[in-house]
């Protein structure tokens, strides 16, 4: 009985120590846990709790959602000791692109641990964000020519899934000189040609990318490029010069053959008198 007293007495005192309080408080939990997505590349970010150590990490597990009761939370390489601002690399993690996925964060030190914060619901090929792809444009003429290129992603199997993705390319073309433009929608393919065009005019292109399952995209910034290489001063001062000429000699030209023409007309005349002439003497 008096031991029963004693273990009542010590966990009075015990209780009312403050290190024993800090030691039992949890840290604050993790905020704003986000997953982010750009052409197939996925990050997660997180704020630490108000009031958390400086000197506390934070670990990242993220869990793949199935039609089974239970699923297992699985940590992440790379993530299971983050600071502060760090975000963590969730690409090779979500390696089905069809998939559910969420992610949570805990923070701990190491006598203390937070509760869990919960990221919501993401999938890789529907909530990613589509940038447009890589492109060099060039006059060809009358039409611009532009070369497409997938943008380069982090290992050649979700370099492929992107370019899965991509159904179709609307392009918007405006002409510098006088702002006229129009719209044109056409399948994705690494060279596309743009006819019809000014030669020698200035136009600028933005394009953005649709697929099937996601319709988020950015537009690409404006690719200004001349159709044919506009003409120097200089080099219109020698086309018009040289018409000149050719002009001077096509009416040379033609002054000499119908001077000849009416020189010969005149010969055939007098031939006939010349020869009687000479018959009858």
């Amino acid at each position: 009985m008096m031991g029963l007293w004693m273990l009542l007495l010590l966990h009075l005192h015990l209780g009312n120590a403050p290190w024993i309080k800090v030691l039992c408080a949890s840290l604050p939990a993790p905020s704003n846990v986000a997953i982010s997505s750009f052409n197939m590349e996925h990050k997660l970010s997180f704020l630490p709790g108000p009031g958390t150590p400086s000197n506390t990490h934070f670990t990242v597990e993220i869990l793949k959602q199935t039609h089974l009761r239970k699923s297992l939370w699985r940590s992440v390489t790379g993530c299971s000791e983050l600071t502060a601002g760090q975000t963590c690399n969730l690409t090779r993690a979500f390696k089905y692109p069809f998939s559910q996925y969420r992610a949570r964060v805990q923070a701990f030190t190491s006598i203390q641990r937070s509760n869990w914060t919960v990221s919501e619901q993401f999938q890789p090929l529907s909530d990613t964000v589509l940038g447009p792809p890589d492109v060099s444009v060039s006059g060809c003429g009358n039409c611009l020519l532009l070369q497409l290129r997938v943008p380069t992603t982090r290992g050649l199997q979700y370099h492929q899934q992107l370019r899965d993705l991509y159904r179709e390319l609307v392009f918007h073309v405006q002409r510098t000189r006088d702002g006229a433009q129009f719209r044109l929608i056409v399948p994705y393919k690494e060279e596309i040609m743009i006819t019809y065009l000014q030669p020698g005019v200035e136009y600028c292109v933005t394009f953005s990318v649709t697929a099937l399952f996601n319709t988020n995209s950015v537009s690409s910034k404006p690719h200004c490029a001349f159709t044919s290489p506009p003409l120097h001063r200089s080099s219109l001062y020698v086309v018009f010069s040289l018409l000149g000429v050719f002009c001077a000699l096509g009416f040379l030209l033609i002054g000499l053959i119908v001077y000849g023409g009416q020189l010969s007309f005149k010969l055939l005349r007098h031939l006939p008198r010349t020869l009687s002439k000479r018959e009858h003497p």
